[in-house]
């Protein structure tokens, strides 16, 4: 079986997933807080989450919009630092600046200011968050206040 195929159980698939050792304890742990019976049940709701929450973006399909993209790497992996300075290049009427912060030896925080319509943020969001090395990416976005009275 290739690694994108799902094995198809009447209404249930099975697919296999690789996860670094240390993500999948922490991961272990969420489910025990939360009360989860297992892994798959956490996974199904999770994955729910996205899919409401993508139904929902759908009505702010190209409003304007500011945020702020923040995402920790690690800055050790090779030409990762190049392939997010040329992600922000290919986004200049988007990038309104960046703020680089060093967590520690490995690990680095990276705050992206942007302004535009939300799809196009969501296009980079999504461009960061595919790197390898990036370990979490989050866009928050907001309203730019000239509908508000």
């Amino acid at each position: 079986m290739k690694e994108n195929e799902i094995e198809e159980d009447k209404s249930i698939a099975r697919f296999g997933v690789s996860i670094p050792y240390d993500l999948i304890r922490t991961f272990d742990k969420y489910i025990k807080e939360r009360e989860y019976n297992n892994r798959s049940e956490a996974i199904r709701d999770l994955i729910r989450e996205k899919l409401v929450e993508k139904e929902w973006e759908k009505e702010l399909k190209e409003q304007k919009v500011v945020g702020v993209i923040t995402y920790v790497f690690d800055h050790h992996k090779r030409k990762l630092v190049n392939s997010i300075i040329d992600i922000q290049h290919n986004f200049p009427e988007h990038v309104i600046v960046s703020q680089h912060i060093h967590l520690d030896h490995y690990n680095c925080l990276e705050v992206v200011v942007v302004s535009g319509g939300s799809d196009s943020l969501r296009n980079l969001t999504y461009k960061l968050k595919a790197l390898k090395g990036v370990k979490h990416c989050q866009l928050t976005m907001t309203t730019t206040g000239t509908s508000l009275s």
